[in-house]
């Protein structure tokens, strides 16, 4: 990118990930996890995820980051529900 910052990788945290020779998937998760969390509000995590797949995945398929990518569509297509207080029984007082 010439001077303009990427709207979907602001600090750039993915598009390193691809140039680091060596990286792993546990660090690639850390990458991805901070890439996350720095998301602008109201940007949608799942459309993101998937101009990134595109942006990298034909030249990198079988890189680390990609797979960590593919990983966070999977899991953002199937919700999991887990519980929790709400959705065990209470008795009414």
């Amino acid at each position: 990118m010439t001077g303009e910052r990427d709207k979907l990788d602001p600090k750039g945290l993915i598009r390193e990930s691809y140039r680091i020779e060596g990286i792993v998937a546990s660090q690639c998760r850390s990458i991805f996890l901070d890439w996350a969390l720095s998301l602008p509000d109201g940007q949608d995590s799942r459309s993101a995820i998937a101009l990134l797949l595109d942006r990298y995945a034909g030249e990198y398929p079988d890189h680390p980051m990609t797979v960590v990518l593919r990983q966070g569509m999977a899991e953002m297509r199937a919700p999991k529900r887990r519980g929790g207080w709400r959705s065990r029984p209470r008795a009414n007082d």
